[in-house]
């Protein structure tokens, strides 16, 4: 499938000059929604997933499907103060401040198999702190998958030791 023809190009938005890429409309066809889910999980099918690991908030839309097509546990990294556990908090830089996520710290035993998903990889800053978290727990990232990659802002760059999988390349 040309995912592209999926997802939605909204110009100027957030910001002027910027080309948002909406998936709302890839995730309201059925048809589209469910071949990309398969399609990730097709990939990593043979990886011997244990969890599926999903940034907030689109993470949660994409991440937790695949974690069930793999007969996997979901587990998702959220914004500060969302969790009511015992969590995990990782600071990161971005392109003009800093954000956190965070993760319960019994989220992830020693030892398993992690799939990271995220609707998005651009510069790379969300997926590297939450394999970050996933490896300071002691799990070990299998790879990354996503439905869009920003393949000019080099996020793929970050992680040379991780297979990706996009689904659309912009």
């Amino acid at each position: 499938m040309d995912y592209k023809t999926k997802i939605r190009v909204i110009p100027d938005f957030p910001t002027p000059g910027i080309r948002f890429k909406d998936i709302t409309t890839l995730l309201q066809d059925g048809e589209a929604f469910q071949q990309s889910i398969d399609d990730l999980a097709a990939a990593f099918a043979n990886e011997n997933i244990d969890i599926v690991v999903g940034p907030e908030a689109r993470g949660f839309a994409v991440g937790a499907p695949v974690a069930y097509k793999l007969r996997a546990g979901f587990v998702p990294i959220r914004k500060p103060g969302k969790l009511p556990g015992d969590v995990l908090r990782y600071e990161y830089s971005l392109e003009y401040g800093k954000d956190v996520l965070e993760i319960h710290r019994d989220a992830i035993l020693p030892g398993q198999r992690v799939l990271i998903v995220d609707d998005l990889l651009a510069t790379g800053g969300t997926a590297h702190a939450t394999a970050k978290m996933i490896e300071q727990l002691g799990g070990e990232v299998v790879g990354l998958g996503v439905l869009i990659e920003l393949t000019y802002l080099k996020g793929r760059e970050i992680f040379p030791h991780y297979r990706i999988v996009s689904l659309a390349q912009y």
